[in-house]
């Protein structure tokens, strides 16, 4: 069950952050970090990098290894535990609170949030208040990175409302989707030790035109998009995007 962190409720306690990077072996890879880093170390060009959703540290601790002032802010105290018991989590600066309202000292030039981390504000209001959030952070000319999926809504055929993607002997998962709301939760079930498991997250799904207009809100304009963090071009395939927004100089 999920406990409140300052009026939010954070679905990542102890019992998930103790196997998160477990689960998502396949993201902390040196391949799928590097190019992460490269574009973020590239961004920030010398000044602080803000991650928005820290977790454990799967990107900001490459990124201050490689010399970047990292911070970042997190609503679960359980993951920002993780990142400081990691080598080099001492450098990292965490806040716990709900990254689309936290503020945090001083100013940055590059903002960030990966891995689909967006749609854990479940309202557009929050998502809204995130990118203004972002936006108060940053220097003039400075960037604010999302890293998120295309909803994937032509998997749905008429009346179905469910999307499968994990299934094993020991492993089921699947995605439940309300496009009258845009809303979504993820159901994960797991069967260890003779034991079985099962939590459920709730999302909001977001289209990448709606972000580009709460930038415009937000006094960010759109930068560049990329199917991935090697800048291969977006299309109406692409499965994913990666989107850069400026600041006004």
């Amino acid at each position: 069950m999920p406990v409140t962190v300052a009026g939010v409720e954070d679905y990542f306690g102890e019992s998930v952050a103790a196997r998160y990077d477990e689960s998502s072996a396949e993201m902390c890879t040196p391949e799928a970090v590097n190019p992460v880093v490269d574009v973020l170390a590239g961004l920030a060009g010398g000044g602080r990098a803000l991650e928005l959703g820290i977790g454990t540290g799967r990107i900001a601790l490459p990124l201050a290894a490689r010399g970047v002032p990292v911070c970042g802010i997190d609503l679960s105290p359980a993951m920002a535990a993780r990142l400081r018991a990691k080598p080099g989590g001492e450098a990292v600066d965490v806040t716990i609170g709900d990254f689309a309202t936290t503020r945090v000292a001083g100013s940055f030039s590059v903002a960030y949030l990966v891995y689909n981390t967006i749609g854990n504000l479940t309202s557009q209001d929050a998502q809204v208040a995130c990118f203004r959030n972002a936006a108060a952070h940053l220097k003039p000319g400075g960037c604010f990175v999302i890293e998120v999926g295309v909803p994937q809504l032509r998997k749905l055929p008429p009346g179905q409302t469910v999307v499968p993607f994990a299934l094993s002997a020991t492993q089921w998962g699947f995605d439940l989707y309300d496009v009258s709301t845009q809303s979504m939760s993820s159901y994960h079930a797991r069967v260890a030790d003779g034991r079985g498991e099962f939590r459920a997250i709730p999302f909001r799904y977001v289209w990448p035109a709606e972000l580009d207009l709460m930038a415009r809100l937000a006094g960010l304009r759109l930068r560049s998009r990329w199917e991935n963090w090697a800048g291969e071009p977006f299309t109406h395939e692409s499965a994913q995007h990666v989107s850069v927004w400026e600041k006004a100089s």
